[in-house]
């Protein structure tokens, strides 16, 4: 089939809740995509940052193939050994906390808000502290917690119990805590909001704040986590930990799986029937998720990142010099953020025409989040496009 004609058949029979390129793609390796028409793209946004690891990494197929021959699932009311296995990793790879498995990172933080109600709720303890222009997912309490009013529309009554304050702002923080309040909810570095990066002094003034006023520190590094930053984790950056944390996106390597870590103190939270998921952590995705730990590990792909992080932004504040469209570069390791004085879309229309994928968020931020497993050379020819294209703006 040609793109035309799967376009045609989504267009029959699929809800058409995404916007859409009119692009299929039936192949990807690595950096690269080819789709229905044989055309072959480099993919500098890969999944929304669920190929961490690149399309089809050699190692995580290898895992699927080799389970889907021997158990594809089985009730979380038995035990299998790559649940407990990946649990292991996560915990020793973080702050040797505690696992509960899902599908998503919507589901992850969906966990985490049923868990700090629960925990606080002896004391009828449940108000959430998020970030303004935060996002935690599309599920109706992830989406009350997100801080973007544009994804609050036409889902009216929200939650209860979420209030939301200016990112890096601690004294905002404290002057929202009430004797209601259970827990902080932030991501280090806002994804989906900008590529706004949390400051030390914002992270460790949170993790003093939880501590002096009993409440839990809930980071959501859906995004941030699995090396994508330079560390495993993004916290690591910080020199703090938290009480909880969720994981979803790369953990996988494509595969849909997510993930709540939580402080061992917490263990008695979610007891049986308290929480659950069907399909969560199953045989399949935990066998991804330990292929995913062992390229990572044995492949040094966090200090890759870092290191392919730096080039990447000295490449782009080189072009920041040249080109006047561009105002500001942050981020950190292979999440970086290139805020414009103008909207990105057509930037984002015109490497796609040119076969280079990117995405821009908040109307002005096109986001670049190019796989751990990138080369120098895919680097290079990637960044020649965009410079191409701004060099036309």
């Amino acid at each position: 089939m040609t793109s035309k004609q799967i376009r045609q058949q989504y267009e029959k029979y699929v809800l058409p809740n995404y916007s859409k390129t009119g692009i299929a793609f039936v192949r990807g390796k690595g950096s690269w995509l080819w789709d229905a028409d044989g055309n072959k793209y480099l993919d500098f946004f890969p999944g929304w940052g669920v190929n961490g690891l690149g399309h089809c990494h050699p190692k995580v197929v290898s895992a699927i193939r080799d389970q889907a021959g021997k158990l594809l699932h089985v009730s979380n009311n038995y035990d299998h050994p790559w649940q407990a296995t990946l649990a292991e990793k996560i915990s020793k790879a973080s702050f040797g906390g505690l696992v509960y498995f899902c599908n998503s990172g919507a589901e992850a933080i969906e966990s985490a808000i049923k868990l700090v109600r629960r925990w606080g709720s002896a004391e009828e303890r449940y108000e959430i502290i998020a970030m303004k222009n935060s996002f935690h997912g599309r599920t109706l309490a992830a989406v009350t917690a997100t801080g973007q009013d544009k994804h609050h529309e036409g889902f009216a009554p929200l939650v209860q119990g979420f209030s939301h304050v200016p990112f890096n702002d601690l004294e905002a923080v404290c002057g929202t805590i009430t004797a209601k309040t259970a827990a902080i909810l932030v991501e280090p570095i806002q994804g989906e909001g900008g590529i706004h990066v949390a400051t030390s002094e914002f992270m460790k003034g949170l993790r003093k704040l939880c501590n002096e006023r009993r409440l839990l520190l809930v980071l959501d590094e859906v995004q941030t986590g699995m090396g994508r930053t330079g560390k495993m984790f993004c916290y690591q950056h910080y020199g703090i930990q938290p009480d909880v944390m969720t994981l979803a996106k790369s953990l996988g390597g494509g595969v849909p799986i997510g993930a709540m870590v939580v402080d061992k103190r917490l263990n008695n939270v979610l007891v049986p029937g308290t929480h659950a998921t069907t399909f969560g952590g199953g045989p399949l995705v935990t066998r991804a998720g330990l292929a995913v730990f062992e390229a990572i590990q044995k492949g040094k792909l966090t200090q890759r990142a870092a290191r392919m992080g730096n080039y990447l932004r000295k490449r782009l504040e080189q072009m920041a010099k040249k080109y006047l469209v561009i105002q500001e570069i942050r981020g950190k390791g292979l999440m970086i953020g290139v805020e414009l004085v103008q909207s990105g879309k057509e930037i984002v229309v015109e490497c796609l025409k040119r076969r280079l994928l990117i995405n821009c968020t908040q109307e002005k931020v096109l986001r670049l989040m190019p796989a751990l497993t990138v080369t120098p050379a895919e680097m290079d020819q990637g960044l020649e496009i965009l410079e191409g294209v701004l060099a036309t703006t």
